[in-house]
């Protein structure tokens, strides 16, 4: 089955786990010894931690079709979803944005960011405008309207920028979740744009915390989910049933290569609020 019309061919770029050995094999897949002490071959693939932006109409990162049309295999399947969650995803989705960096000229990437305080600051990650080439960032509202948006500071270190749109925008700041406080087992909600889907809204639950992921040259510490997070999400917030923010989507795993299997990551709020605050101090 050929890409869908618009998506374009998908394409890495890929970003391996810090737990993975030098040649790309994980611990996951440790041979059993045979009865005469000897290693049999690895068992399984190494797993790859993909960034989540959509670049120039391809899939970037994740969830992709397989090679020669072949499809990936599903996601894992999301936790039941608890009535809170359908208020939370209310509050949520007006204060989440699409993001476009980039032109035809320069390239361009598209994910997604949120509004974190009247001023209309939003929160985005970083390499969606490192990907978009450093051209102009555009966002769009919920509501359909689209702003030209400064770029008031980035920190590629943390994956973390921070936009800033008029305030005739208008956008609802989302409150963010207070630091140490989330838990695993919680249920999340992951909204954003993916594959420019505006206001998709996909339930989980926290699967783990300080979980230790490599972008790039750059560790992170982040928050694991498997709420239904695929390109384009890429900057989303993840909230809990609150509609607290409690991470920032940036990553999720595969094997292969070949799609989605339930395994997400989030910058923790600390992280973000510490970042953000920093980098609007300096840009005002």
């Amino acid at each position: 089955m050929a890409v869908q019309t618009g998506l374009g061919e998908p394409r890495g770029p890929w970003f391996i786990s810090p737990e993975l050995d030098p040649d790309g094999r994980g611990w996951w897949d440790a041979p059993e010894r045979d009865p005469g002490g000897r290693r049999p071959r690895r068992l399984l693939a190494a797993l790859a931690v993909v960034a989540l932006s959509t670049i120039s109409g391809a899939v970037a990162g994740g969830v992709v079709a397989g090679r020669d049309g072949a499809g990936g295999p599903a996601a894992a399947s999301a936790a039941p979803v608890p009535a809170e969650l359908v208020t939370a995803a209310e509050r949520t989705v007006p204060g989440v944005v699409s993001v476009l960096a980039g032109g035809a000229s320069s390239g361009s990437a598209t994910g997604s960011g949120f509004a974190v305080d009247d001023q209309q600051h939003l929160i985005t990650n970083d390499h969606i405008l490192a990907k978009g080439g450093g051209g102009p960032v555009t966002v769009e509202l919920p509501d359909g309207r689209r702003f030209a948006a400064e770029v008031v500071g980035r920190e590629p270190r943390s994956d973390l920028a921070v936009l800033k749109v008029p305030a005739s925008a208008g956008l609802t700041p989302l409150p963010l979740a207070k630091p140490g406080a989330t838990r695993v087992g919680e249920p999340v909600l992951a909204v954003g744009s993916p594959l420019g889907l505006a206001g998709t809204v996909t339930a989980g639950i926290v699967s783990a915390l300080d979980r230790q992921v490599r972008l790039g040259n750059n560790r992170h510490s982040a928050v694991q989910t498997d709420a239904s997070i695929n390109p384009g999400n890429s900057g989303g917030p993840l909230v809990n049933a609150r509609g607290e923010v409690v991470g920032v989507n940036t990553a999720i795993a595969t094997i292969d290569g070949n799609g989605s299997i339930g395994i997400g990551f989030a910058i923790p709020i600390d992280q973000v609020q510490q970042t953000a605050d920093t980098i609007i101090g300096k840009g005002g």
